[in-house]
């Protein structure tokens, strides 16, 4: 008998509300979604890992790269986000890849690191003013935080950059902080 077998056996017995019902449904689950099954073209997944890696660089810990923040987005743009969203969030990164071409003379994927920081800083002042005066969700803004979600859940992110203790013991309100500590994962 395998495991699975035995999982679907013990939810018969004791009750798939005690343990959930996604269990009875293992068998049906969806695969991970791939690039080849989302609507992200390689131009797109180009850009949107240069974009990424952009906004959480590699220094003396690890990037977004590292953390595999592209490869995540994709199956968390495709799974999760609406049809509305997967738009805004699919047009932003080919209006970065053809305005980065008209207004540099460069794909943003060819750039340099620091040409790429100085764009997205334009693109990132245009996102926060356009969600400050009411406007819908900015693409860039999307992109920023998806981006962050996805590399501090790493666990590139969440253990090398962010300070993590596996079992944190009691709960201490008064814990000494000094200026440029980690936060606490």
């Amino acid at each position: 008998m395998n495991r699975r077998d035995l999982l679907k056996m013990i939810a018969a017995a004791t009750g798939t509300a005690m343990v959930g019902d996604a269990i009875a449904y293992v068998d049906q689950m969806p695969a991970a979604t791939t690039l080849k099954d989302s609507d992200f073209s390689k131009a797109n997944f180009a850009t949107l890992e240069a974009v990424c890696e952009t906004i959480i660089p590699r220094t003396e810990t690890p990037g977004a790269t590292d953390a595999g923040v592209a490869v995540f987005i994709v199956g968390y743009v495709t799974d999760c986000y609406t049809d509305e969203q997967q738009t805004t969030f699919l047009s932003g990164l080919s209006e970065i890849a053809s305005r980065s071409k008209t207004e540099t003379g460069t794909s943003f994927v060819d750039m340099s690191a620091e040409q790429q920081f100085e764009w997205l800083s334009k693109i990132d002042v245009e996102a926060t003013s356009q969600v400050q005066a009411g406007g819908g969700p900015h693409y860039f803004t999307l992109l920023k935080q998806t981006t962050l979600f996805a590399f501090f859940s790493s666990e590139a992110g969440a253990t090398q950059v962010l300070r993590h203790v596996e079992t944190p013991g009691y709960y201490d309100g008064a814990l000494p902080y000094k200026k440029g500590d980690r936060a606490w994962a």
